[in-house]
């Protein structure tokens, strides 16, 4: 069974996680992959952090001692493979080398900001921009975007609750494009808000169900959007659609989405990782595969 239309048609590979007895898997909110196309795991679970290769095999954990498995919830790959991770409970950013060793922590474990809209209070995920400033939307418990420098400065802080332009229903959401546009899934606005890199207000996507998760293809200029109430989009970056599945209707079958669409990322072969969340007592990590 293929999904999407046209240039990007996929086939889902069932069970290609070859998953382990050792622990008990729970939600997967998040997944990533590296340069060399491993698949990065991250799950509230007794193993947060795990690293797969292409084809499912398990290779390494990473974080046991210093990941909130609870809370795990964001997760990004820079281009030199270093690895952040936001954790909900922690109230933390913490970033890992490409070896798996801890190099820089934001925030403090266990404390929120001491005043309301300070870093962190529930912060939900992270990205870097060309030049290596950190950014965080900061969103159960703030409706921040923060800016900090690669060496864990903080710059800027922006947002407040509400609908209107820069303000935040759940700031779910950062990921920057090309352009270093920065962009935040408003989840509980339906939409999505794009700011330059000093926090202005450039412009809104509307319309969405509760956008979870986006991934820039920039080679292709496309965005991918995760939506939580059960579909994922392709839409180019002019805003025209051009391939969904899944509208919102909870399906058992492979490739469709028992849960809600959260994690995601989209590797070197244009093959597609979705992880989804709201499953009971099940998870799941689908791989769609990119048909050329």
């Amino acid at each position: 069974m293929l999904f999407g239309n046209g240039n990007h048609r996929y086939e889902v590979e069932e069970n290609w996680l070859q998953l382990t007895d050792e622990w008990n898997w729970g939600w997967i909110p998040a997944v990533a992959c590296d340069s060399k196309d491993n698949v990065y795991i991250y799950s509230r679970s007794d193993r947060p952090l795990v690293i797969y290769d292409q084809q499912g095999k398990m290779l390494d954990t990473w974080g046991d001692d210093v990941l909130d498995s609870p809370g795990s919830h964001g997760i990004f790959i820079d281009q030199e493979d270093n690895v952040y991770c936001s954790t909900i409970g922690l109230h933390c950013v913490f970033k890992f080398n490409s070896q798996g060793e801890l190099v820089l922590t934001l925030g403090t474990p266990g404390q929120t900001g001491a005043n309301d809209g300070d870093p962190f209070n529930k912060v939900t995920d992270v990205a870097v921009a060309s030049n290596g400033d950190i950014f965080v939307s900061d969103g159960y418990g703030n409706a921040r975007v923060h800016r900090y420098s690669a060496g864990g400065e903080h710059l800027l802080s922006w947002g407040e609750p509400g609908d209107g332009p820069g303000q935040f229903n759940l700031s779910h959401c950062v990921r920057i494009d090309s352009q270093d546009r920065v962009w935040i899934c408003d989840r509980e606005n339906n939409r999505l808000q794009i700011f330059d890199i000093e926090g202005n207000y450039l412009d809104q996507w509307t319309g969405l169900l509760q956008p979870n998760t986006i991934f820039f293809d920039s080679e292709e200029d496309v965005i991918y959007i995760a939506e939580l109430a059960g579909q994922l989009s392709i839409y180019t970056l002019d805003g025209e659609l051009v391939a969904k599945w899944g509208g919102g209707k909870s399906s058992q079958v492979a490739g469709e989405f028992i849960g809600g669409p959260h994690g995601m990322w989209v590797d070197s072969h244009g093959d597609l990782y979705l992880g989804e969340v709201m499953l009971g007592e099940h998870h799941r990590a689908q791989k769609y595969i990119r048909q050329r």
